[in-house]
């Protein structure tokens, strides 16, 4: 069995002029295309993994929902029933992000190699026990990937380029094809690992001196972050900012 992306498919039928959408002309379409792209075996993640992950996105569910609420409790409500409501909302929602933080981590040190993988992610600056369990909840099983790229291209961090002839070259940026939530796990322990890792850092000056956007930094440390996290897992060593060749 394979597991393909269906906008693979979308665009393989809209390259067709596929004109006709029913249940049997989708299964053709897609005979057609495994016929034709002869797409990876699918091998399932462990069910820790699994697990992992369904305990981190919903974590994000309840941050997300929280929010919401305490946006609505700072707006412009004057009813008293509605505040003490979004007051016992919030208050629940806290309650229940509190439980849900500690079942993560409850999971986490139940299985070996999750607990080993989320010791060798916290010895990179930045990165701590809540973000290493969302990252490994996203990224499931680094043995899946083949190199830092492909795992770059996974969530969504390699360049998008827009070339044309001699005319056409529009600036470079992040394809964001890929796995949103690795990406926004990834974002504020790349902000901090800006100024606290020293081999992000070093990257970062170095392309704010050749002229980069600051927006276009941060992308570029969210990357290198990941590549980071990559050779970690990879090889099975603790971070070492002069073990260069890691990453």
């Amino acid at each position: 069995m394979s597991v393909v992306n269906p906008a693979r498919i979308k665009h393989y039928g809209n390259s067709k002029l596929r004109r006709n959408k029913t249940d049997k002309a989708d299964a053709q379409l897609i005979a057609e295309y495994c016929i034709r792209e002869k797409p990876a075996l699918w091998t399932p993640p462990p069910a820790s993994f699994k697990e992992l992950q369904a305990l981190v996105r919903h974590l994000e569910d309840l941050q997300g929902l929280k929010q919401q609420e305490a946006n609505r409790l700072q707006s412009d409500v004057h009813s008293a029933f509605v505040l003490d409501s979004l007051t016992a909302v919030c208050d629940h929602l806290d309650d229940q992000i509190k439980k849900t933080k500690k079942a993560i981590q409850d999971h986490v040190d139940r299985y070996s190699e999750l607990k080993r993988m989320q010791d060798l992610l916290i010895t990179i600056p930045g990165i701590g026990k809540l973000t290493a369990s969302k990252l490994l909840g996203e990224i499931r099983n680094v043995v899946d990937f083949q190199s830092a790229r492909q795992l770059a291209a996974y969530a969504g961090l390699t360049p998008r380029n827009f070339l044309s002839g001699t005319s056409v070259h529009k600036k470079s940026r992040l394809s964001k094809t890929g796995n949103t939530n690795l990406r926004k796990a990834l974002y504020m322990p790349a902000i901090v690992a800006m100024k606290y890792n020293p081999i992000i850092r070093a990257f970062c000056v170095r392309l704010s001196q050749n002229g980069l956007l600051p927006m276009e930094v941060v992308g570029a440390a969210i990357r290198k972050l990941l590549h980071l996290i990559f050779g970690v897992l990879k090889t099975g060593r603790p971070f070492d900012p002069n073990y260069l060749n890691l990453v």
